[in-house]
């Protein structure tokens, strides 16, 4: 499990993860998150304390804090966190 924390106004990085699945529950702040199946249409969702969002295996995904606050959540990995080489950056991201 790790705790993240955005800064309000930043986009993280958009990227795709090979061999997890994640859980997120949001915990403060509002933003956005793209998520995108491999073969399939994106989703952006909005999100804010209580949002619970799930990351499948192979899905591109990305997520940006609102202007106005950090935008903080838990996430949950199974199975756990292999490595730095898990995640690989996607050439374009949709926020």
């Amino acid at each position: 499990m790790a705790h993240f924390r955005l800064p309000p106004g930043l986009v993280w990085v958009a990227v795709r993860q090979h061999s997890v699945e994640e859980i997120w529950y949001f915990l403060t702040g509002v933003g956005r998150v793209w998520r995108q199946p491999p073969a399939g249409e994106p989703l952006v969702d909005a999100v804010g304390p209580g949002t619970v969002l799930t990351i499948p295996t192979g899905w591109a995904f990305q997520f940006q804090a609102d202007a106005s606050s950090d935008l903080r959540f838990l996430c949950c990995t199974s199975p756990p966190w292999p490595g730095a080489d898990e995640a690989e950056a996607v050439a374009q991201g949709g926020l």
